[in-house]
């Protein structure tokens, strides 16, 4: 027998062996299935674009963000005024986790996720089950969904406590479409109603420093875009929600 015929025996035979083993049951999502604990009230701790993030905007400074602005998007976002400083496009999902301030984070339902933010006074859900997108919103549809290596995806994995209270690793990876246009910046620079912004949330625990997490944000647009736009967010749990007070964007 050559050992083209043995290869293709032994071929079938392990083919034959996979097929008579039961089906793996795929792993819990939502609440059940979560590797990590993402929920409580966090505070945003501004480690990158110090100014652009913590002062008062200031039209035409587009630092750190010109090198992916398509000529259209420096044309809308030169049309800003400080009179239009706090408006609510500043606070849609393209933008809103680089705002300075708190987020709550706790379980709408089982395969929901609901993060509530003090700055602009939003809320996103991420959803782990399928849901009618609905209309447009700001905080567009969110697609959510559990990593838990094996991938290149593992380079956003953190360790943190699970569902079951045990130590896991894992993060989670956040998928929006159908959202209104917004502003990357809070002076005015533009993203379209065709963006997709990728979103993944690496949870980690240091004995001194405490509970943080880094969401990574990945916004891509054909209308304002030339490349995508990357940025990196820092987040460290608070006891409690004392200091977490909403305020209203303007519309």
């Amino acid at each position: 027998m050559g050992a083209r015929t043995v290869t293709t025996a032994l071929f079938f035979t392990l083919a034959a062996t996979l097929a008579a083993q039961p089906p793996q049951a795929a792993p819990p999502t939502g609440r059940t299935g979560a590797p990590v604990d993402l929920t409580g009230t966090w505070v945003s701790v501004v480690t990158e674009d110090w100014e652009a993030r913590m002062t008062p905007p200031v039209k035409g400074d587009y630092t750190t963000v010109e090198q992916v602005m398509s000529a259209e998007a420096r044309k809308v976002a030169d049309s800003w005024t400080p009179s239009m400083e706090g408006r609510c496009e500043a606070f849609g999902v393209g933008g809103v986790m680089r705002m300075p301030g708190r987020l709550r984070i706790s379980w709408q339902d089982e395969v929901t996720l609901r993060i509530e933010t003090d700055a602009g006074a939003q809320t996103r859900l991420l959803r782990f089950a399928a849901a009618a997108a609905g209309p447009r919103t700001l905080q567009g549809y969110s697609v959510a969904e559990w990593l838990r290596g094996g991938g290149q995806q593992d380079a956003f994995l953190g360790r943190g406590v699970g569902a079951a209270g045990a130590q896991r690793w894992g993060g989670l990876k956040v998928t929006t479409t159908n959202l209104l246009a917004g502003w990357l910046r809070p002076n005015g620079v533009p993203y379209g109603e065709r963006a997709t912004v990728t979103e993944y949330f690496t949870r980690f625990t240091h004995p001194v420093a405490g509970d943080w997490f880094v969401v990574t944000t990945t916004v891509e647009d054909p209308q304002y875009l030339t490349q995508p736009f990357i940025t990196s967010t820092n987040f460290k749990k608070e006891p409690n929600d004392a200091k977490f007070k909403p305020t209203p964007c303007r519309t």
